[in-house]
């Protein structure tokens, strides 16, 4: 038999993970059957069970290439640019992927996969891993520019972390409830709030 490439095993992989992303944004994570995604990928049974062995294994794959998706997002957001402004290159990526169909739709699986990870200790170790992730590192910038005198000192890092990416949790949800959802708002406000606890802007927060 000729070999197959790592490559080909990957892109296999990741046609599947798509597939299942398709069914569980339309018909939920406990009402889509592996028959639906066996269907909507259009890969024979064997095909699939060759890389997962279960709905669940499917389910903690897409919640790994999540994490690992957004953690990539922050790298490539740092590494960008001046460190001085990463914090903004963060949030632009971040929210300007809201109005992407595609990441709409893995949005959508995500927020099922929050609400899952309470039923599920495996789920909840993915989705924590996702959010603890992006904090170490966003806390890491804001440490950093404590030290250049770029974040006033008195400002929490670990907190500011949190709070910035609970909002952005917040604003994933709103995207998918609300059809007239603007990001523009929402950007201002994170730059005042990033203006805030900006170094210049301490006398500014004593007032």
């Amino acid at each position: 038999m000729p070999k197959v490439s790592q490559d080909y095993l990957e892109a296999r992989r990741s046609e599947i993970l798509d597939a299942a992303i398709g069914c569980f944004s339309r018909e939920g994570l406990h009402r889509t059957t592996m028959k639906d995604i066996v269907r909507k990928s259009k890969l024979s049974p064997g095909a699939i069970y060759n890389y997962f062995r279960s709905k669940e294994e499917i389910i903690g794959a897409i919640a790994a290439r999540r994490q690992k998706t957004e953690r990539q997002i922050v790298l490539e957001a740092i590494g960008s640019g001046p460190r001085a402004t990463a914090l903004e290159r963060v949030r632009d990526a971040f929210l300007e992927g809201l109005d992407s169909p595609k990441e709409r739709l893995r949005r959508r699986v995500s927020v099922q996969l929050w609400a899952e990870a309470q039923r599920s200790p495996e789920i909840r170790k993915i989705v924590r891993r996702s959010f603890e992730e992006p904090r170490r590192l966003l806390s890491e910038i804001l440490a950093e520019a404590q030290k250049r005198g770029e974040v006033a000192k008195r400002v929490d890092r670990d907190a500011l972390a949190s709070f910035v990416i609970a909002l952005f949790h917040g604003l994933v949800l709103q995207r998918e409830w609300n059809s007239e959802f603007s990001i523009a708002p929402f950007k201002e406000l994170l730059d005042l709030l990033l203006r805030a606890v900006a170094g210049e802007g301490e006398a500014a927060m004593m007032k």
